[in-house]
C-alpha cells in the first residue's frame, strides 16, 4: 500500500518529527536556538503559522496553517530539518547511519515526518491539547507549566490556558493518532 499525505492548500496540519534513533539532542539549549533559527528562516521565505508546538529531547510536536493558496508543508520541513542539521551542535560521528557511511553524512532526523490534517475545531483542540501536555505525558515534568519548550506559556498569555491547566483535570488522548 501506498501513502499518501493530505495536501490542502491553506489546511492547519499536526506534525511529528523524531531525531534519528531517538536520539535525545533536541533540548539542549543550543539546539532550541537553532531550531528557532531555523524556524524563522524558512518562514521569512515560506511563510506558515504555529498554532502550537512543543520541543522534547528527541522528538517534537506542532501545529501548523499554511497560507491560502500554499499546500507545500514538504519543502518547509525539508528546509527546516536541513538547516538544522547543517547548525545543530552534536557530535558527527554519533549520528553516520549506516547506509551513509561511504559519505560521512550526518543522520539528525529520521527521514520522514509524521501528518495528520487537522479537519475540525475539534480536531484542532484535541490535537493543541496534546501538544502541551505531550513533557507530562512522557513524564520530563510534573505540571504542563514546568516545560520550557512549549507554545503552552504563549497560550497562557493570550488567555487560551491558565497557567494551572492540565494539573487538575482528567486528560485522556484515547484514540487520537500522533505518530509517536
Amino acid at each position: 500500500m501506498r501513502y499518501r499525505r493530505a495536501k490542502i492548500a491553506g489546511g492547519t496540519y499536526f506534525f511529528t518529527l523524531v531525531t534519528y534513533q531517538r536520539q535525545p539532542f533536541l533540548t539542549q539549549s543550543e539546539n532550541i536556538e537553532q531550531l528557532r533559527i531555523a524556524f524563522r528562516t524558512v518562514k521569512a521565505k515560506h511563510p506558515f503559522d504555529i498554532d502550537a508546538i512543543v520541543i522534547l529531547p528527541d522528538h517534537l510536536h506542532c501545529l501548523l496553517t499554511l497560507p491560502a493558496e500554499d499546500f507545500d508543508y514538504s519543502t518547509r520541513w525539508r528546509l527546516i530539518k536541513g538547516h538544522f542539521s547543517r547548525h545543530c551542535q552534536i557530535s558527527p560521528s554519533q549520528f553516520v547511519s549506516p547506509s551513509r557511511q561511504k559519505k560521512q553524512e550526518k543522520t539528525i532526523w529520521q527521514r520522514r515526518f509524521w501528518e495528520h490534517y487537522i479537519r475540525n475545531e475539534e480536531d484542532f483542540k484535541r490535537h493543541f491539547d496534546y501538544i502541551h501536555f505531550n513533557p507530562v505525558k512522557h513524564g520530563l515534568v510534573d505540571t504542563v507549566k514546568d516545560w520550557e519548550y512549549s507554545s503552552f506559556h504563549r497560550c497562557v498569555a493570550e488567555g487560551i490556558y491558565s497557567e494551572d491547566w492540565g494539573i487538575k483535570e482528567n486528560i485522556s488522548f484515547d484514540g487520537l493518532s500522533v505518530g509517536e
